[in-house]
């Protein structure tokens, strides 16, 4: 049924509504029950992703133009053009043509011929950013030993909960740990009843984040939503605010630890802390597990 009432919503255009479901023994009553119901667009058109994603990696050059008659031959109807030049930036479509490529710098030259558009925030109304649909991460330095050892720390915040998802911490910011920390913060996610397909995932453009291997894993692998800052941290307040705080209130604790060993535990120490029983103003003054919970009915 799902694909009779999305074949009929592909093919309104060209030929209207009572022709193509007259042919496909669908009824105007559940077409339009079945499109007016609350779904995204993305939700809306999940049919066409698998075939998407074969042209894109099969046909790295295509654009959105020369992608249609493929699509059209791959689902056995027309689609509309429009539909599919949207799809493509909702799917960085453009990024998973980039990284079939070994080069690193295709993904690089990706993020720079879209623009503004990278940025997948910028468009986004507040209202419609689900739960758990965005999470921000970056690198930040953190000193122990009384100032003479540092470490970086990538954390995985929730836009919508605060909630870090996951974390790692190592001697060096680079694409293994940072990889690290997103096994985790995917654990965590499905843990609290996240999806991890879809999710956007916004960070600045450091190397680690255009890394063929980030990209990879994360686009092509797990389906996620990839969202570059365009100024830098100033681009990333959300994380920035996280880390300030965080630092701040954490400082002596944090340049006690005599190890790395010593610095990992304190860290798993305050972010389960900061997790549930810190208190957020823009969560009602309630902690973001608390305030997860009360976002299901049983919670």
């Amino acid at each position: 049924m799902a694909e009779k009432v999305a074949m009929v919503e592909e093919t309104k255009e060209a030929f209207g509504i009572a022709l193509p479901a007259r042919v496909l023994g669908l009824s105007r009553s559940t077409w339009y029950y079945r499109t007016t119901k609350h779904q995204s667009y993305e939700e809306k058109h999940q049919h066409l992703a698998g075939p998407l994603e074969d042209i894109a990696r099969e046909h790295s050059g295509y654009g959105y133009r020369r992608t249609k008659p493929e699509l059209d031959e791959a689902v056995g109807y027309p689609v509309n053009h429009k539909v599919i030049r949207r799809l493509h930036g909702l799917w960085d479509l453009s990024l998973l043509r980039a990284i079939r490529r070994p080069k690193v710098g295709g993904v690089r030259e990706a993020i720079e011929a879209a623009g503004d558009r990278v940025n997948l925030l910028l468009s986004m109304d507040e209202a419609e950013i689900h739960p758990f649909g965005v999470l921000y991460t970056d690198f930040s330095e953190v000193v122990y030993r009384n100032g003479e050892a540092k470490a970086w720390l990538i954390p995985f915040l929730g836009h919508r909960t605060k909630r870090v998802f996951g974390w790692a911490a190592g001697e060096h910011a680079d694409t293994a740990l940072a990889l690290e920390a997103w096994k985790h913060a995917k654990r965590g996610l499905e843990d609290w009843g996240g999806r991890v397909d879809g999710t956007i995932v916004h960070h600045d453009q450091d190397s680690v984040f255009t890394s063929y291997d980030w990209v990879d894993r994360l686009l092509r692998k797990d389906l996620v939503q990839l969202s570059y800052a365009l100024r830098g941290a100033s681009d990333n307040p959300g994380m920035e605010s996280f880390f300030g705080r965080f630092k701040v209130e954490n400082q002596s604790l944090l340049s006690d630890a005599g190890t790395l060993e010593e610095l990992l535990a304190v860290l798993a120490e305050r972010i389960g802390y900061y997790n549930r029983e810190r208190r957020h103003s823009s969560l009602g003054n309630r902690a973001p597990e608390t305030f997860i919970r009360s976002l299901t009915p049983s919670g």
